[in-house]
């Protein structure tokens, strides 16, 4: 594996998946999301009053993809991240961090458009 995606690039291939998919061909093999980022999916379709095509979205992209969880190791990293940004005065949205984390503890490269919060 070589990359990590996070929720918004997942989000933008479900809404035009011929957009990404010369990437998901690149790669092949090589993506990953975390249990994380399956979470926001999830939370996301499950907030609209018909979910059906959003979670058929989710159920095509785990077809492509390797879902790695956020465990114990990625919750120290998590804790070592947080605390030092935080000694720093820096805030950064819970998710975001366990995402980052995820990807540290498995040397991935995180794909996303949220730069403001990595």
């Amino acid at each position: 594996m070589t990359h990590l995606l996070d929720t918004d690039t997942c989000s933008a291939h479900m809404r035009r998946p011929s957009g990404l998919a010369h990437r998901f061909i690149q790669y092949s093999g090589g993506i990953a999301v975390s249990s994380v980022v399956l979470a926001e999916l999830f939370s996301g379709a499950y907030k609209l009053p018909n979910p059906a095509r959003v979670l058929a979205g989710i159920t095509d992209l785990l077809a492509d993809v390797t879902i790695l969880d956020f465990d114990k190791v990625c919750a120290e990293q998590f804790g070592k991240i947080r605390s030092a940004l935080l000694r720093r005065g820096i805030q950064v949205p819970t998710a975001d961090l366990m995402i980052a984390s995820v990807a540290l503890v498995h040397n991935l490269t995180l794909v996303t458009h949220n730069t403001a919060d990595y």
